[in-house]
């Protein structure tokens, strides 16, 4: 179990913590996507921000994150279920800046002007949509902002990924703390201490910490109780049908213009960076299944 993550909460029910590893799940994106070291890093950080807010959904249940910013980053996008199934992108791979003391400057590639949208698809009518400004665009405390603004629970998030020259992560990780009802300021006040002077996410992962040694650290003399350890993995919802729902889409007459400029077609996923492959042949066969009128209700 390369990637997992763990919940405990503490014996008063006052607060709950997650932990989770991804650095398979963030090394494998950003192969796909080819990224350079900011993107690396920024997208690791969703990534892993989306597998710790998957877990706090019901089965069936599944979000979305979509930080969108001012700088040359442009977006990233994370898709998480309550699974730990997670994939991601970000709007430019191309990527690489850093702050004068020489380290990777995430905020600074995302801008600081922008907004953090999560979509939530909780199994009713419409899904749930929330959205705050970008308050650091350094991905963890934006997270913590939107738990805390639109969800009304206290919340602190800590993310790391270190991130080779050559854009490749070697470790990725964090953790999420929440204050739950009827609350405790105390124990909420010591964490907060502790948060603010931890060493940060990334050197406790290269250290060989994993969750629960990141629960350990937050909870330190704190009794609690380990609820869970799920695994977290990169999984990819597209297929080559949907992909061909979506060319159907495009319509008849966009289909035969398809044809007959280009004779073939490749479509690639946003997310996973799969290419599914078309040729006259597959597109003429959907051009006729778009000629096909629809089926009417009785």
């Amino acid at each position: 179990m390369s990637d997992y993550l763990v919940r405990a909460i503490t014996k008063d029910g006052t607060v709950r913590v997650l932990a989770c590893v991804t650095t398979g799940l963030s090394a494998e994106l950003c192969r796909r996507h080819g990224t350079e070291p900011t993107a690396s890093a920024a997208l690791s950080r969703a990534l892993t921000g989306g597998a710790l807010m998957g877990a706090l959904l019901k089965t069936g249940q599944r979000l979305a994150l979509k930080f969108e910013g001012n700088g040359p980053l442009k977006k990233v996008l994370v898709e998480a279920d309550a699974n730990g199934a997670v994939r991601g992108c970000v709007g430019n791979p191309a990527v690489t800046m850093l702050k004068e003391n020489g380290t990777l400057d995430v905020a600074g590639a995302l801008g600081h002007a922008g907004l953090l949208t999560v979509t939530k698809d909780l199994g009713m009518k419409e899904p749930y949509r929330g959205t705050v400004v970008l308050y650091t665009s350094e991905i963890a405390e934006d997270l913590a902002l939107y738990l805390t603004e639109s969800e009304q629970i206290p919340s602190a998030v800590g993310l790391g990924a270190f991130v080779e020259p050559d854009g490749t992560v070697s470790t990725a990780g964090g953790f999420l703390v929440q204050a739950l009802p009827p609350g405790n300021d105390e124990l909420v006040e010591t964490l907060m201490a502790r948060i603010g002077t931890m060493p940060p996410v990334s050197t406790l992962l290269n250290a060989g910490t994993g969750p629960e040694g990141l629960i350990d650290y937050l909870l330190a003399d704190v009794p609690h109780d380990l609820l869970e350890k799920r695994v977290v993995a990169f999984k990819c919802s597209c297929s080559r049908e949907r992909t061909e729902r979506a060319l159907l889409s495009l319509g008849r007459e966009d289909l035969k213009n398809l044809i007959a400029e280009r004779g073939e077609t490749d479509v690639a996923c946003e997310f996973c960076r799969e290419v599914y492959h078309f040729d006259k042949d597959a597109l003429e066969r959907l051009t006729a299944e778009a000629d096909k009128p629809a089926a009417v209700e009785p």
